[in-house]
């Protein structure tokens, strides 16, 4: 968004044309608000900034819920703003460890400060970027004093009145091809800077869930969080923010339900079996977060290859920490092989799921004979030099 189109947005008019227009969800929709909007003889700069936000606004919802109808947003805003059910999250560990006062540098749209105002903290929003600053403003002005937003590089705004730091690093991505291996100093602030100061002040560091490893502070936790089944993100804490004996977490978040899976370290593999009458996969942030073998043990099964992320045992298990298979029977992951097997149980119908195999599922699925009124789930993956697929029912 243009600053001009934000002025031209942020005018009784404009902003009473967007609450009145109708949900903007495919381009069919936006083709017909701005045919309607520029006969009515309003602004290109005022039509493109209403009919983009009720696009955006529509695309909120699945972050923010029915806030997404009071705010505004940018494209890359949205795409990097934590979900509001993950940034209550952050607001609880503030609390908890005694957090009053707060500095979200980088706020972006302002998911995470709606979270800490919410939750009673005072905070100080800052962002880089002129336009976003103003759009954070708007969202959190429903709090009043309690928040600060202001217009600024994290690295010149550090507060010396604040108890502890959120920083959500944006990556610049400017110049940068899909393949290339993005660097520490590819993220605006940059995180050798950002490290600096967690390890001087209690601190949260919002990163992308793969981001690399070896880069992360020694002494942190890390926590790798799952909303919904998806792995949304990873938290580098410090300081009070960090917890006693704890430098690996996996965070799931199910509906309204929380689960968390924790250790001191990454943790050694189980030992490895033979595929039992269940497989279980471990949910990414587990995987992420190298807990697996924590995971196998608690659940008394093991891995059924040392390399490949997936627990076996003889026990229907009920866990929020996997996906369960009831095994039916196993061949080699050839695709005549696999639609001879289907063809022959009469199975139309088949999940593909796939781990330690170089295969396209998509492509493997166009291979195969798929007729009749059964279902079942088809798992490829390695055990050793074998390549194996696992005809399985879904448990949970």
């Amino acid at each position: 968004m243009q600053m001009s189109e934000l002025t031209a947005l942020l005018t009784p008019t404009g902003l009473s044309l967007l609450d009145t227009l109708d949900p903007v969800v495919s381009t069919a929709d936006a083709a017909r608000a701005v045919s309607r909007l520029r006969a009515a003889g309003h602004s290109p700069d005022l039509v493109s900034a209403v009919v983009g936000q009720a696009h955006l606004r529509a695309k909120a919802v699945a972050k923010f819920g029915d806030f997404a109808g009071r705010m505004l947003f940018t494209r890359a805003g949205l795409e990097q703003a934590t979900r509001l059910t993950v940034a209550a999250h952050h607001a609880s560990r503030m609390r908890t460890a005694g957090i009053t006062r707060v500095a979200d540098l980088g706020c972006g749209i302002g998911g995470d400060a709606l979270a800490f105002a919410a939750a009673g903290l005072q905070v100080t929003a800052v962002d880089a970027d002129e336009v976003t600053a103003a759009i954070a403003a708007y969202n959190l002005a429903v709090f009043g004093d309690t928040v600060t937003v202001r217009h600024g590089r994290a690295e010149a705004s550090l507060p010396h009145d604040v108890d502890a730091l959120w920083l959500d690093p944006a990556r610049r991505a400017a110049g940068h091809r899909e393949t290339r291996r993005v660097g520490p100093d590819d993220y605006s602030p940059p995180l050798g800077w950002a490290f600096e100061v967690a390890a001087t002040l209690p601190t949260g560091i919002k990163l992308g869930p793969g981001h690399d490893r070896d880069a992360l502070p020694a002494d942190a936790e890390t926590q790798w969080v799952s909303a919904d089944g998806t792995v949304v993100e990873l938290v580098v804490w410090t300081g009070a923010l960090a917890r006693d004996g704890v430098r690996r977490a996996a965070l799931l978040l199910r509906g309204d339900k929380v689960h968390e899976l924790t250790a001191a370290d990454d943790a050694p593999d189980a030992e490895v079996r033979e595929l039992g009458a269940y497989l279980h996969e471990p949910d990414g942030a587990v995987i992420r977060a190298r807990l697996v073998g924590t995971l196998a043990r608690q659940l008394e099964g093991g891995m059924l290859d040392p390399r490949i992320a997936y627990i076996t045992g003889d026990a229907a298990l009920t866990s929020p920490f996997v996906q369960s298979f009831r095994v039916r029977e196993t061949m080699p992951a050839h695709a005549k092989t696999v639609s001879a097997a289907l063809r022959a149980r009469g199975i139309g119908t088949v999940e593909i799921k796939k781990r330690g195999m170089d295969v396209d599922p998509a492509a493997f699925r166009r291979k195969l004979a798929l007729r009749g009124e059964g279902s079942a789930t088809l798992i490829l993956t390695r055990v050793g030099q074998r390549h194996l697929a696992v005809l399985a029912d879904r448990v949970q």
